[in-house]
């Protein structure tokens, strides 16, 4: 249907209520649909939400009917009092027509009248053609890129990469999962709460990382619907925590999504990262999973380097673009 946008689309503010989470999940899976989520996600994630970290979202309508959304956020884990993303989906049936760039500009117009940004990031999917120009017209440029690379459990096998563990136990180290962990060290929640902000600091962004407070990374994360405590690992030298690997639940129930896998610094170059990643695959592939996916920036070579040898395959990548804005 074709539509005059100045008249006949208006944006109305999305209300929290779970007849409007589904409606966001269900545009976000339209347009992403092997990238699948769940109202109970979203719903965490926006509770975990620190209160300082601004959102704003809304819902694209064409004659009551919801077509699309448009948010902007300020992300917790590279804060900036004066940096934002934004966000904008339409259905695809309805692309093409105006309604992203409507979008687009009453969702600037808000953020630059209120909040006066010095930049703003948005992320693409490299295969998303209409996107990727439709952020290059308006003055992106890109700055970083990740992949998702996925491995088909079916067709893995385990066999010759045991000896990387057999290597990490001859060290001294233990491998066990989260739901041990807890059970062994009283003070274990405060150990992996220091050892996952290290390891965090180092994970490839643009922006210098911002650290929760305990409280808020405890609530967030034994909260989290798609906290599978059997797939996370960590390799311990004592009752130190060493290095990590997480699996976490997914909207597909065949597939296990790869949270951060990394080393603590003193632990570096011994094997740990490749003897986790052998031991989370697998117990994914003998609990009946399909597949593993997993995220990386494209300059984290060591930890590609692993994905690569392992069979990993890569999809197209995530794209960040940035845009600089003369607000003073």
């Amino acid at each position: 249907m074709a539509i005059n946008v100045d008249q006949d689309v208006r944006l109305r503010p999305f209300d929290g209520s779970v007849a409007d989470y589904a409606l966001l999940v269900a545009i976000g899976n339209a347009v992403f649909p092997d990238n699948l989520e769940t109202v109970e996600q979203v719903q965490h994630w926006d509770a975990r939400r620190p209160a300082h970290c601004i959102q704003e979202r809304w819902f694209a309508e064409v004659h009551g009917e919801v077509v699309g959304v448009a948010e902007y956020f300020q992300p917790q884990w590279m804060y900036h009092p004066r940096k934002f993303f934004v966000s904008i989906a339409v259905l695809p049936t309805w692309q093409g027509q105006g309604i992203g760039r409507y979008c687009y500009d009453v969702l600037m117009g808000d953020l630059q009248s209120r909040h006066h940004p010095l930049q703003v990031r948005a992320n693409c999917r490299e295969d998303q053609e209409r996107g990727m120009q439709f952020l290059a017209r308006r003055g992106f440029r890109e700055e970083m890129r990740t992949w998702e690379s996925r491995l088909d459990l079916h067709t893995f096998d385990p066999a010759p990469f045991r000896a990387a563990i057999d290597r990490v136990v001859a060290q001294g180290f233990t491998i066990c999962n989260l739901r041990e962990l807890l059970t062994r060290l009283p003070d274990a929640r405060q150990r992996l709460y220091r050892a996952a902000m290290e390891m965090r600091a180092d994970v490839p962004q643009p922006e210098p990382f911002t650290p929760p407070d305990f409280a808020s990374w405890e609530q967030s994360l034994f909260n989290d619907p798609t906290l599978y405590p059997e797939g996370y690992f960590l390799a311990l030298d004592g009752e130190e925590i060493a290095a990590l690997s997480q699996l976490w639940k997914s909207a597909e129930p065949d597939v296990l999504m790869t949270g951060l896998t990394a080393t603590r610094r003193a632990y570096r170059k011994r094997g740990l990262a490749m003897a986790l990643k052998v031991h989370a695959l697998t117990f994914a592939q003998a609990a009946g999973y399909r597949e593993v996916r997993t995220y990386n920036a494209t300059t984290n070579r060591s930890m590609l380097q692993i994905n690569d040898v392992l069979g990993f395959v890569k999809q197209p990548a995530w794209v960040e673009f940035v845009k600089d804005l003369d607000s003073v």
